[in-house]
C-alpha cells in the first residue's frame, strides 16, 4: 500500500498518521505539502488532524482551497481511497467529498478525551478488521467536532449504510450521554457512497500500540493495509 499524508500550515498529527501507517504497512508514507498537485501512484490520501491555516474563518474551510485539494478529487474521483480525521474530516465536508458540515461542540467547549465508537458495518476497507457492533476506545481532541446535517441527508445516510462510526459508551449502548459533542444522531464517521472516502473526528491512529495505552485503532489500519495490498 502507497500512502501519502496531506500537509497543511498548522496541521499538527501528520506524524502520529505517520506512525500508524507505518507499524501497519511496513513502510512510511509519503509527506505531501499542500502546495503539491502531482499524487499519482498513491493509493491512499489521509488529510490529518490539527488546526490547518489555524483555523481561521471555519475550520477546515482555507485548506479546502489549496492547491493540493483538486488532485484529492480527482483521486477520489478514480476511485481512490481517503481517509481524514478530526481536521481532515472538516476539510472533507468544507471540499464536498463527504456531506455535511462539523459546527462547534454543544457545551461549546474543546474536548480532549477518550470516547467510545461503535462499529456499524465492517464489510469496508476501513473496518473490515473490526465486527459490526464492536465497541472501541478513541482519543478525541477537538472544539468543532458536532456533525450536522439536514433531515433528509440523515437520512440517506442512515438508509444508504453511510454511517459508519457513532460514538456509544463502553457497552455500545447509544445514548445522549456517550454523544460529547452533541453530534446529530450520535454520528462520529460517515464515508461517501463508494466507501473509499472516510471521514471521522476520534483519532484512531492514536491508539496503535501498546506504548500509547492500547492498540484499539490499529484494526483500522491493518484492515486498509490488507484491502489496498489485495
Amino acid at each position: 500500500m502507497k500512502a501519502g499524508i496531506v500537509v497543511f500550515p498548522g496541521i499538527n498529527r501528520e506524524r502520529d498518521m505517520a506512525i500508524a501507517l507505518e507499524l501497519a504497512s511496513g513502510h512510511k508514507p509519503r509527506m505531501i505539502w499542500h502546495k503539491e498537485t502531482d499524487i499519482a501512484g498513491l493509493d491512499l490520501i489521509v488529510i490529518p488532524g490539527g488546526f490547518s491555516y489555524g483555523d481561521y474563518l471555519r475550520c477546515g474551510a482555507m485548506a479546502a482551497q489549496s492547491p493540493v485539494m483538486a488532485a484529492v478529487r480527482a483521486h477520489a474521483a478514480r476511485g481512490g481511497h481517503v481517509l481524514g480525521v478530526c481536521n481532515g474530516f472538516q476539510i472533507l465536508t468544507e471540499t464536498g467529498l463527504l456531506p455535511g458540515a462539523l459546527l462547534r461542540n454543544a457545551g461549546l467547549r474543546f474536548l480532549s478525551m477518550d470516547c467510545h465508537l461503535r462499529v456499524e458495518r465492517a464489510d469496508t476497507d476501513y473496518t473490515r478488521h473490526y465486527q459490526a457492533g464492536q465497541v472501541f476506545r478513541a482519543p478525541l481532541a477537538h472544539g468543532d467536532g458536532n456533525y450536522f446535517a439536514d433531515d433528509d441527508t440523515l437520512d440517506r445516510l442512515e438508509g444508504e449504510g453511510l454511517v459508519i462510526f457513532r460514538y456509544a459508551t463502553p457497552e455500545g449502548a447509544i445514548t445522549r450521554e456517550a454523544n460529547l459533542n452533541g453530534s446529530a444522531r450520535n454520528i462520529a464517521g460517515i464515508a461517501a457512497p463508494n466507501l473509499r472516502v472516510l471521514g471521522l473526528m476520534p483519532h484512531p491512529e492514536d491508539l496503535v500500540d501498546p506504548l500509547m495505552g492500547g492498540t484499539d485503532g490499529k484494526p483500522l489500519f491493518d484492515g486498509l493495509v490488507a484491502a489496498l495490498a489485495a
